[in-house]
């Protein structure tokens, strides 16, 4: 395995809040670059979540909004963290595959007079 990211989820979009997710995909990435992804369903719990990324051996979280608090603390277990991301989850996971991926990326469309931005 070379790297294991999480991104907790709302339906098929980055969470906009950290502590409030009840559900992530995990994505593990080898070094042929494969790809095998599984999904969770989570209590409402940022301390859960925190627990569940230091036992599965999280390297990345990308993610919406985080209190520093959770931040500090995966920091200071070297978790590295892209946060403030929004968009739909596997235009983030690209963006972070080709190393193009920075916090307070927002990737989501939006529609301004019936147009797609």
């Amino acid at each position: 395995m070379r790297h294991k990211l999480i991104i907790p989820l709302y339906m098929d979009d980055v969470a906009p809040r950290f502590d409030l997710v009840t559900e992530v995909i995990i994505i593990m990435v080898s070094k042929d670059n494969s790809v095998e992804k599984k999904a969770m369903v989570l209590p409402r719990s940022a301390e859960k979540l925190c627990h569940l990324i230091i036992l599965e051996n999280i390297n990345t979280l990308i993610c919406g909004a985080i209190e520093d608090e959770y931040y500090q603390f995966l920091t200071w277990k070297k978790i590295i963290i892209f946060d403030a991301v929004s968009g739909a989850w596997p235009v983030v996971f690209e963006k972070w595959m080709d190393k193009s991926l920075n916090s307070g990326n927002i990737l989501s469309e939006r529609q301004i007079e019936g147009k797609n931005v």
